[in-house]
């Protein structure tokens, strides 16, 4: 790949959008042929992965894949494009649990099948009927993660070592999910807990296990796949809670024809980020009291998420942030200063941590 790396990345997209769109393609079909009440449930499934994303987990993958030292491989881009139908899982259940409405400015899978159920005019409760809905299509997408993996065409040798990084990947996903739904029911918030919370519900299967994940498919040598995973896990921890900081401050400060999500819509929900963590540390009776009547607010107002936002602004906590966002990605692109990481790989692992990290507010 002799591109520049905005282009070579662009490239590695659109090949990984390629291969998502044949697999949902032939998944669309077995299911019409299941039953057309399934027609719903594949439109719902490609609209939402087809029509937007980053595809960051396939292309940090690719990246490893690439740094450890793997050649151009069309099989490769299959195996690592099934970690989308994994980030589909991940936001279906997400989006439930934190009763979001929207995803990338469309209807979440949840409000999308309650809306089908009142159109139609079923039988029963909507919200129940979207509820079911949104749980099966993300246990569906977990499924099609597997199996797409598995079809993808690599050696049977590169697909035993991956299932290994696969699954811890998946593991502490679930096990993040859990940490953040339970942090929800705790009467104290706690930086140190929010942090582990970004860790692993966010970072590390976005960017360190992805690493690992390519690098288990180019290494067959174990003495060599640790010492480039060492180096994937210097880079992609600290560049993942870089990742999940941004993706707090958005859910706060963003634009939501950026974000595709009401503005701050985290405040609503009450979630209990790191922002918030800080904030509650470092604010006054005054701004205590500002925090306890609009944060958790089903019936926040504009005006509420303004006095709210204000509140974060004027203790610091944003300014924090961000200064923490900037250390911890410091540390992460000094960790890909080693002489295993050749020239293009880095470079293309360079550009892949602005476009994580320099999202805009």
């Amino acid at each position: 790949m002799n591109q520049e790396p905005q282009h070579a990345l662009a490239d590695i997209r659109i090949r990984v959008q390629r291969d998502l769109t044949s697999y949902l393609a032939t998944q669309t079909t077995y299911l019409s042929e299941i039953g057309s009440e399934l027609v719903p449930v594949a439109e719902a499934i490609n609209a939402f992965l087809l029509d937007g994303g980053k595809r960051l987990r396939p292309l940090f993958a690719y990246c490893g894949y690439l740094a450890s030292g793997g050649t151009d491989d069309e099989n490769v881009i299959a195996a690592v494009a099934s970690l989308e139908l994994l980030q589909a899982c991940a936001l279906i259940h997400d989006d439930l649990m934190d009763a979001s409405d929207t995803r990338r400015g469309r209807p979440s899978i949840h409000r999308w099948f309650e809306g089908l159920h009142q159109n139609e005019e079923l039988l029963g409760s909507a919200s129940r009927y979207g509820s079911a809905a949104a749980i099966l299509l993300g246990d569906l997408a977990l499924v099609w993660s597997d199996q797409m993996l598995h079809k993808s065409g690599i050696s049977e040798s590169a697909l035993l070592r991956s299932l290994e990084v696969h699954d811890e990947m998946r593991v502490e996903l679930m096990a993040g999910q859990f940490l953040d739904i339970h942090e929800q029911a705790l009467s104290t918030q706690s930086v140190a807990r929010s942090l582990k919370i970004a860790r692993y519900k966010s970072g590390k299967y976005t960017i360190e296990r992805p690493l690992h994940f390519g690098a288990s498919l180019a290494l067959e040598n174990r003495s060599d796949r640790q010492k480039y995973i060492a180096i994937f896990s210097e880079f992609g921890l600290p560049l993942g809670e870089a990742f999940q900081l941004r993706d707090d401050l958005l859910g706060v400060f963003g634009d939501p024809a950026v974000t595709g999500k009401p503005a701050g819509d985290d405040l609503r929900e009450g979630k209990r980020t790191v922002l918030m963590a800080m904030t509650s540390d470092r604010a006054n009776e005054r701004q205590e009291r500002v925090i306890a009547t609009h944060f958790g607010s089903k019936t926040l107002t504009n005006e509420g998420i303004a006095e709210l936002q204000e509140v974060i602004v004027e203790t610091g906590a944003r300014t924090h942030v961000e200064e923490l966002i900037e250390k911890l990605s410091s540390t992460a692109l000094d960790a890909l200063n080693r002489e295993e990481i050749e020239s293009g790989p880095r470079a293309l692992l360079i550009e892949l941590a602005s476009t994580a990290i320099k999202r805009t507010l």
